[in-house]
């Protein structure tokens, strides 16, 4: 009952309004086709790829859940592993990806323009996205700088914000949703064979090569002889499925059995793990997961608190003692100056890798170059894709060898100004806000303990665009953080649905 409710009153299964939706995307679609076909004569992979996508997308126009599931299984399993075996065809596998991803954003438009019922009750920080990329995208116009700047930067940043859309308004059946979660579920117990095989198989093949060993490690989530391993990404997404696990549990929503089974699966990538972040990341997650048990119940937080330092500890011995016999075999150091060198281009003045700046200077040398004299960039920054430099922006050439877009929030500064950062923030904020609505107004304990587990996410999120840029580049983790936020987008929609309804019923 409540499933037609949602359907009728939201307006997606309206037979005029899917048809007219059908017709304007087939057209549209079909004419898009044809302007690609006319360049495939030029014999280029990646135009040829794009024509064979699209048209093949044609097929899934009126099944956008398709198109979810194809993202899903190729972001999240296929294309991180891919570059083990085929490194160079991950690249254009990738492009179709994010081809499909634009395709859903298209859908998602053309359907709340048609049908104006399917934007009602959206959520605040929907819109707050929505409003950014459309700012990211005028602001870039008006000071444009190569096309080929625009396209790349806009590509990397919105690749996957389809998704996003497409979970808050064309998403209808719980059991899709229900569908979406255990294959996540899925995705994070396949990370511990993948996780062994890189420390057995690729990690010596990198050590033979003169790289660090450990640097292969990422899981399903990229990783590669070359190209190195996304292994904090892999990290930040075992985190996030831990805090949902551990709070469906504090809800009794999950059986501790079933949470015995799961717990060493999901925690034993982290052990393996080489990303020193996640001895903030664990606690942050303890901390934001069991913040009112700490106060409310001193006790029950403090065998919370006593399992993230034991899990610390347990993880900081095997990482360090197996780094320090890395650094050992190659001469390279002791273990104390492992964690003098760690702090030193984290926290101090040593660049990066290869790069001049580090987390911490690359936000003081943004700083350093605003005053008076450039007003525009401090407010708007110089237009998206002008601070990356592996794609030459104009900006990253004008400070060649620093790594101005380290960070996220480096990246965002540089490249949209604070007016842009804060925009971007917003979205956290509200979300935030939303999250925190659901968790004290709904009286079902999964939505409960969902709501408080994408509180944690959104904690795990902001740390990170002070850490890495992955957000704004890496398919894997845009797939996780718009995921979050678009479930959380679903729930909000349902819960005032079902409020309504309650509403009405005692009228």
């Amino acid at each position: 009952m409540y499933k037609q409710n949602f359907v009728n009153k939201t307006g997606v299964s309206s037979d005029l309004g899917n048809q007219k939706i059908f017709y304007v995307i087939a057209l549209a679609s079909v004419l898009m086709a044809m302007f690609f076909g006319l360049f495939a004569v030029t014999a280029n992979p990646i135009i040829i790829s794009l024509a064979i996508a699209l048209i093949a997308g044609t097929v899934l126009l009126a099944r956008p859940t398709w198109i979810i599931w194809l993202i899903l299984i190729l972001g999240l399993l296929i294309g991180g592993v891919l570059p083990i075996f085929y490194e160079y065809m991950a690249i254009r596998l990738y492009w179709g990806i994010s081809l499909l991803g634009f395709l859903l954003m298209f859908i998602a438009f053309i359907q709340t323009s048609i049908t104006s019922s399917i934007r009602k009750d959206t959520p605040a920080f929907i819109w707050i996205a929505l409003g950014f990329m459309v700012y990211a995208v005028l602001n870039s116009l008006i000071q444009w700088h190569s096309a080929g700047e625009f396209l790349t930067g806009y590509k990397r940043y919105f690749q996957m914000w389809g998704l996003l859309f497409a979970l808050c308004w064309l998403v209808r059946e719980d059991l899709d949703i229900h569908r979406f979660r255990v294959f996540l579920l899925f995705v994070a117990l396949v990370q511990l064979p993948f996780v062994i095989h890189q420390h057995i198989s690729l990690a010596p093949q990198k050590a033979a090569l003169g790289g660090l060993s450990f640097d292969v490690i990422g899981g399903t989530f990229g990783t590669g002889i070359i190209m190195g391993g996304n292994d904090a990404e892999m990290v930040i997404f075992l985190l996030i499925t831990l805090a949902f696990l551990l709070a469906r549990q504090k809800e009794n929503v999950l059986p501790v059995s079933r949470l015995v089974l799961l717990l060493p699966l999901v925690t034993a990538p982290l052990l393996l793990s080489e990303t020193k972040a996640i001895f903030i990341m664990l606690p942050l997650m303890f901390l934001v997961l069991y913040r009112y048990e700490i106060l409310k119940r001193p006790n029950y937080g403090l065998v919370a608190l006593i399992f993230c330092v034991l899990l610390v500890v347990i993880m900081g011995y095997i990482q360090l003692d197996r780094t320090h016999l890395y650094m050992s075999a190659s001469k390279a150091g002791s273990l104390d100056a492992l964690v003098e060198n760690t702090l030193n281009y984290n926290l101090y003045n040593q660049g990066w890798s290869r790069n001049l700046l580090n987390r911490t200077t690359v936000l003081t040398f943004w700083a350093e170059r605003q005053g008076s004299h450039g007003p525009v960039s401090f407010l708007f920054g110089n237009g998206l894709g002008s601070s990356h430099d592996a794609t030459g922006g104009y900006i990253a050439k004008s400070y060649s060898g620093y790594g101005i877009g380290l960070t996220t929030v480096s990246t965002l500064l540089w490249d949209v100004g604070i007016l842009g950062f804060v925009f971007f923030v917003t979205i956290f904020i509200f979300a935030w806000r939303c999250a925190d609505r659901l968790r004290r107004e709904s009286i079902m304990p999964t939505v409960r303990a969902d709501a408080i587990a994408i509180q944690t996410a959104i904690g795990l999120f902001a740390f990170y665009i002070f850490y890495r840029r992955g957000i704004l580049e890496i398919i894997s983790l845009q797939i996780v953080f718009v995921v979050v936020l678009g479930y959380l987008a679903w729930l909000y929609r349902r819960h005032v649905l079902a409020t309504a309804e309650n509403i009405d019923s005692l009228k």
